[in-house]
């Protein structure tokens, strides 16, 4: 279900945020509890098959961030479990992006007819386990608080950032949620703004930019170009990438504000950048911030 879809912005998005208003202001952590089916419902739109892994990969990191979180507490931090944790995710996560491809190249280098599966990589796979791994690393600094169940699922699961980001931290989420959202005025008008915003970078802009940069791709495919095509199709592609992926992380900022949670930016005017390290600072600087906490 994409963001510029009419199923996304006439159905989907007004009847959740309908709901939520309803159960948010009578019933505790019912809203709560609301957006988490939402976000799985959406997450089981594309392929309902995988939604046991987002489920299953939920519970086993919620149960191993509790245990590190209590073993750091006795003075006890367990680094063989947060290793386990970690590996098990990283297993999970190169299985369905690498195993077809190493598979293929084993047979091409053995010259054999091994027979190659197709492993379908199921969506989002990158987000919320980058995500998750964050919370196992501050589960085992003592870092993390003891976060209900309900709360953890919509830090991992919430439709406005599980498919394409921003990447979020669970310091910036789940105090939000144990505060518990609320629909306001004044963040509702900034959420319809930036979901404007977003819905015109992708749907007019980047849209545009598309048909030519395809056009130019697929000739020089076939053959030589010219330096004026060559050019057009390069530029016209380093813009559709750009507001096709910050129109979407300026949707989900949009969408997170209509349910009064705040979800952190993920682009800085990248092509204003005078250097390519100013470029990777201002470009998907969740990916950016994770990559320099957790693995740098």
């Amino acid at each position: 279900m994409l963001f510029n879809s009419f199923e996304y912005l006439f159905l989907f998005l007004p009847l959740t945020l309908a709901g939520f208003v309803l159960l948010s202001h009578r019933r505790g952590e019912a809203g709560m509890g609301l957006l988490v089916c939402a976000s799985l419902f959406f997450y089981a739109w594309w392929d309902y098959r995988y939604l046991a892994l987002l489920c299953l990969s939920m519970l086993v990191n919620y149960r191993i961030g509790v245990r590190l979180s209590k073993g750091y507490a006795l003075g006890r931090p367990s680094r063989a479990l947060l290793v386990s944790g970690v590996a098990l995710n990283l297993f999970a996560l190169g299985y369905f992006k690498y195993a077809s491809f190493l598979m293929e190249n084993l047979a091409t280098l053995l010259q054999s007819s091994l027979p190659v599966s197709k492993v379908v990589l199921p969506l989002a796979i990158s987000f919320f386990t980058f995500q998750q791994i964050a919370f196992l690393v501050d589960a085992y600094r003592g870092e993390t608080s003891e976060y209900k169940f309900i709360h953890y699922a919509l830090f991992v699961t919430f439709f406005a950032q599980l498919i394409a980001g921003p990447i979020v931290h669970h310091r910036e989420m789940l105090p939000q949620f144990e505060r518990g959202a609320r629909v306001n005025a004044e963040g509702a008008a900034k959420g319809l703004t930036f979901l404007i915003i977003g819905l015109v970078k992708k749907v007019v802009i980047a849209d545009s930019f598309a048909p030519y940069a395809n056009a130019v791709f697929q000739a020089a495919s076939l053959g030589p170009v010219s330096v004026a095509d060559a050019w057009g199709g390069a530029l016209a592609y380093t813009h559709q990438l750009y507001f096709d992926f910050s129109g979407y992380a300026d949707m989900a900022v949009g969408a997170g504000l209509l349910f009064g949670v705040i979800l952190p930016f993920n682009f800085n005017s990248p092509y204003k950048a005078e250097n390519i390290i100013e470029f990777w600072r201002r470009w998907h600087m969740t990916l950016s911030r994770f990559l320099r906490d957790y693995l740098y």
